[in-house]
């Protein structure tokens, strides 16, 4: 039998759980949260001493592969300063992108959702890279292509994006490959299996 103060009738559903013995045990007490570091006092996203390394590392290898946390924000530090370098941001979403290298750098054929009796149309698109590549202001440094969903792509997709800088100097290529506590990054010719003296044989081929 049951010693409460209170009717046991009368105890909601969270007063029963914390209930044992006739007494209340509040076991949220007994929880403790420990600080992980001084990111969390003043905040993650004030904290970037990486951003210099970032830079030197989109010039270097030109395209990366990013991993950002699950709750997002993060990522758009990194993509501010390379807006303040003088570069201009094309963002798409690996999710129906089709073919890359079509999409990309090849006038390629659309076909929008036809309403029942409508014939079924083909537009066709110029090549996304070299339209915006056109469309570039005088005092831009280049062109970024941020992808996002880039964890749908095949090997051979992330391999294309990954030689697309050698085939157009202007552009770097960011591509959102999954998720990691914190944001991190990564050269996309390694998490694509394509070594240095591949990337340099295909960069030759296609010139």
């Amino acid at each position: 039998m049951l010693c409460c103060p209170v009717a046991p009738h009368k105890l909601s559903p969270v007063q029963w759980a914390f209930t044992k013995g006739g007494k209340y045990q509040n076991k949220l007490q007994s929880r403790s949260v420990k600080c992980a570091g001084l990111a969390d006092f003043i905040g993650g996203d004030l904290i970037k001493p990486d951003l210099g390394r970032w830079l030197e590392d989109v010039e270097k290898y030109k395209a990366l592969a990013v991993y950002s946390p699950h709750e997002g924000g993060y990522e758009g530090r990194y993509l501010t300063r390379l807006r303040y370098q003088g570069y201009v941001f094309l963002d798409l979403s690996a999710r129906g992108l089709g073919d890359p290298e079509t999409t990309l750098t090849k006038i390629h054929p659309v076909c929008p959702p036809h309403l029942g009796r409508q014939p079924i149309a083909r537009w066709y698109f110029p090549p996304e890279v070299d339209y915006r590549l056109n469309l570039l202001p005088p005092e831009a440094k280049g062109l970024v292509v941020w992808i996002i969903e880039a964890k749908v792509l095949s090997k051979a997709e992330l391999q294309f994006l990954a030689l697309l800088p050698s085939l157009r100097p202007k552009v770097r290529v960011i591509a959102e490959c999954g998720n990691w506590r914190k944001f991190i990054w990564k050269p996309l010719n390694e998490i694509a299996g394509l070594s240095l003296a591949e990337e340099l044989q295909g960069s030759t081929q296609q010139a």
